[in-house]
Formats: structure tokens, sequence, C-alpha cells
């Protein structure tokens, strides 16, 4: 059944191939993001009576309250929020990384996302319905410079199951999506370099943005009764890495 959608960090790549998963079926989205021109541009595509932009940093918690208090009330009842805004910056060791990438990173991924949630509540309670976080593989398999945003992503998982216990009761459904290599601009906006995405993604053959939005629309179309906990994707040609041993003498 076809409802309102909130998606966070819909001005690209996963966010935005959901948005327009989710209006082809019928639902309307509201899109936030940092980049405004982005999502008007959405709008455009996907119509105005089925798309509203609202556009803040994740960090700034006085933005999200003047935005969520402004919806329009045909967009004000919220059924489905996808928690998709999030970043990972920088590849270094802990021990050569930048500090204030790991707070941004910290304050977005973390912090950004519970404070929409937390304020999010009580509409979706009121209407039943469904919470789908965007966590990633890196929540589970570590691997060298993902320290802080592998620590965040567990923290979007762990959180997810702590939402599902205290939510029990209240009918509102939880999950959390843990995608590996999808092609989108995220070691893009990572790296700062072309090269470096095309190198990472290059003969991959590595998930898309519309793969993942196919898998957020089959979790939010299941039947009310149906809770999906956690799903873990990756692309056939990526697996688990293997351990490291440093040589000694």
């Amino acid at each position: 059944m076809a409802g309102t959608a909130l998606i966070t960090g819909a001005t690209a790549g996963i966010g935005a191939a959901s948005a327009r998963r989710f209006v082809a079926a019928g639902w309307k989205v509201i899109v936030t993001g940092r980049r405004a021109d982005r999502l008007e541009a959405l709008i455009a595509e996907l119509g105005a009576d089925k798309v509203h932009a609202i556009s803040f940093d994740m960090r700034d918690e006085s933005a999200i309250d003047t935005a969520l208090a402004g919806l329009p009330a045909d967009f004000a009842d919220i059924d489905l929020l996808i928690n998709n805004a999030g970043l990972a910056l920088g590849t270094a060791p802990a021990q050569q990384a930048d500090l204030d990438q790991w707070r941004q990173m910290i304050d977005t991924n973390i912090t950004g996302l519970v404070t929409i949630t937390h304020k999010l509540l009580p509409r979706l309670i009121a209407r039943k319905g469904a919470i789908i976080n965007l966590s990633s593989t890196a929540a589970t398999y570590p691997y060298t410079g993902g320290n802080t945003y592998g620590g965040t992503k567990a923290f979007v998982t762990q959180f997810s199951l702590g939402l599902r216990s205290d939510l029990h009761g209240t009918g509102v459904r939880v999950t959390s999506v843990e995608p590996g290599m999808v092609e989108t601009e995220f070691t893009l906006i990572r790296t700062g370099s072309q090269a470096a995405s095309d190198a990472l993604y290059g003969n991959a053959n590595p998930m898309t943005a519309q793969d993942i939005a196919e898998t957020l629309f089959w979790v939010a179309s299941q039947p009310p009764h149906l809770n999906v906990n956690r799903i873990e994707l990756m692309p056939v040609t990526q697996s688990f890495a293997g351990f490291q041993i440093a040589r000694e003498g």
C-alpha cells in the first residue's frame, strides 16, 4: 500500500533512486539533502504533487525542526522513514586520519540519524509506519581505513535492533539494510578523486543505486505483520577480506 516516505540524503545515489522507485509505485516522497538544486531537479522530474523537498544539513538540529514543522498538510502524515543520509571521509588508517573528518562522519551518520528519527517517532507510531536504516557491510567486516566510518555504521545496525525492541507493540517496523559495494558518488566524495572512484568500481560489476532502491521498496512493501530485521547485500564479485599478517624481522 502506498503512503508517504521521507528519504534523507536524496540528492544522489541510493536516495535519489529510492525517490524515483517509490514515486513510480504511487507513493508521495519527502526528499532531504544539502544540495537544494538537486532536490528541485527531482521535483521537476517527478512532480510537485508527488515530491516535496526540504534542504538542510543533517548536523543542524534547528534546521531539521524548521523543515519538519513546515511540511504541507498533504505530506505531513509520514508512513516510512528511510535514513539514507551519510558519508565516508578519508581512507587513511586511524593514526593518520583527520579528526575533523571523524567528527563529521559521527555527526552526520549517527547524531543526525538519531535526531531525525527521534523527532519522527510520534508520527510513525501514530501511523504504524516503518523505519529503514541504511547501514553497511562495513558495520560487520573491518578494512584498513574504515575505522570511524565502520564504527558509525555498526552504531546504525545496533540502533536499528534497539529501536525494534523499544517499538515492540507499536506496530512500527524497523529494518537495517547493509550493502557492500554500490557504485554511486560515495567514493568520489570520500576521496575527492574521480580516478579513485573509477579504479574501485572498474570491471567489478558492483551493485547500483537502483538495486538498493528495489531492496528498500521490497522491504517497505511487505505486509504489516512481517518485519525484515536485517538484510546484507554484496555484488557477487565482492566477498570477505582475508586476515592481515605483519611479518616480524
